[in-house]
């Protein structure tokens, strides 16, 4: 009877060792999977792929490793995760933002593109990959809105105060920007929550060059003819 309970109990010993020697083992690779994201560490990423880590796995901000990688600029992490056809491309962080988004704000063309390619939302409700590309004044941020412009990209898209891209365009973007979305056919006289529109923004900013083109825009919408 005593030497049945001592093989129960011994049982129950190597049961918890092997659970707490599994923990252990997880929390060491969560801890290197990020660390291998933010330090672009491709390597590593693909050697805890092999051990069936799961990629999808959140960071203590509940941040998604594809979205804070594109965030960080660890593009050979980023895109070795774009290959993994198990990657939820459309997981979002606490912002509402998914990896679209972020490589749209971040100027990273080329996944912008393998994202699309990869069937990731265009559109969304609230804020929008446009929305994010209009938003930044880099080099890529007008390639970037036309991509996603090409790919049906509502282009007076409402944020949840209903902002427009290019209301943002006229803020935070660049005046490159605020011609091809008013080229592409952009509603200048559209208003958001708080009655303002891009031209508003524009003057907010000080942008009188981008002032005088919503200006011209807003002509251009209105009935001409004699009454």
């Amino acid at each position: 009877m005593l030497r049945k309970h001592l093989k129960t109990i011994k049982k129950q010993i190597v049961l918890i060792a092997f659970f707490l020697t599994t923990s252990l083992s997880y929390a060491d690779s969560y801890q290197a999977f990020f660390a291998a994201v933010q330090r672009d560490n491709e390597s590593a990423v693909i050697a805890l792929a092999l051990r069936e880590f799961d990629l999808n796995t959140r960071n203590p901000d509940g941040e998604h490793a594809l979205i804070l990688a594109l965030r960080l600029g660890s593009l050979k992490v980023a895109n070795f995760l774009l290959d993994q056809r198990t990657l939820d491309i459309e997981a979002r962080n606490r912002h509402d933002e998914n990896a679209l988004m972020m490589a749209s704000l971040k100027g990273h063309t080329a996944e912008v593109r393998r994202l699309i390619e990869r069937g990731a939302q265009v559109n969304k409700p609230g804020w929008t990959p446009l929305h994010y590309a209009a938003s930044t004044e880099l080099s890529q941020s007008v390639p970037i809105a036309r991509l996603l412009l090409e790919h049906h990209a509502y282009i007076d898209a409402e944020s949840p105060n209903g902002t427009t891209p290019l209301m943002m365009a006229a803020f935070y973007g660049s005046s490159a920007m605020v011609d091809l979305l008013l080229q592409e056919g952009a509603d200048p006289m559209l208003r958001n929550q708080q009655g303002l529109t891009a031209i508003d923004f524009a003057r907010r900013a000080g942008r009188q060059r981008d002032i005088d083109a919503i200006a011209q825009a807003v002509r251009r919408h209105q009935p001409s003819g004699r009454w």
